[in-house]
């Protein structure tokens, strides 16, 4: 559970830092402080993730649970909808791809047979 509060806590810093070292990375000392809070946040002593998860992320995360789990389920069937729809798509692709190939394959067949055809009765000794 320890390493599950770190986790969540150290992936909501990643970001957020995406935008603070942007705006704030001039600052003296910014990459130190940085470096210290990551520290805090994995010691056993301080139990610093711990601390910001349980006061910050938990209360969130119940409050909205509702909305997130209906979120979820909405994703769910988008994504099978989503599936399927690219799944069609994909196999429609295919099966034309399928006969266009098919199509010039017994074209090019047949003028091959042809070919022979043809060069098999010019070969043929004329018979009066």
């Amino acid at each position: 559970v320890r390493w599950m509060m770190y986790w969540i806590v150290f992936a909501l810093f990643m970001a957020t830092e995406t935008f603070t070292d942007i705006l704030i990375s001039w600052l003296p000392f910014y990459y130190e402080v940085k470096m210290a809070f990551v520290i805090w946040l994995l010691s056993p002593y301080t139990r610093g993730a711990s601390l910001l998860y349980r006061r910050f992320v938990h209360p969130t995360l119940a409050r909205r649970e509702k909305d997130i789990d209906a979120f979820l389920v909405r994703a769910r069937e988008r994504g099978y909808e989503t599936a399927l729809r690219f799944g069609k798509r994909g196999l429609n692709l295919a099966a034309t791809a399928a006969v266009q190939a098919a199509t010039k394959s017994q074209g090019a067949l047949a003028g091959r047979l042809r070919s022979f055809s043809m060069h098999d009765l010019r070969s043929l000794p004329e018979q009066a």
